[in-house]
């Protein structure tokens, strides 16, 4: 199963909406305020790596107020 990590920015008083409707996204394992680079850690798996890909461009990416992400592939 193809799975993911998803490091999120996002804008500064948005943590508790975002985090919240990751909550929600079909696919996410876990979803973690952190301190460092990034704001956000998202962990996603699916059943295709289309299916992945989709699931972070259309769920995650589009959520209101998130700035940038950078998605790591595991390789399995």
């Amino acid at each position: 199963m193809p799975t993911a990590y998803v490091l999120i920015n996002y804008e500064i008083g948005a943590e508790k909406d975002i985090l919240n409707k990751l909550k929600t996204v079909p696919g996410v394992i876990e979803a973690s305020e952190v301190n460092g680079v990034y704001d956000i850690v998202v962990k996603i798996a699916s059943g295709s790596l289309d299916s992945l890909k989709d699931t972070i461009t259309r769920d995650i990416r589009a959520i209101d107020r998130v700035r940038s992400t950078m998605t790591l592939i595991v390789i399995e």
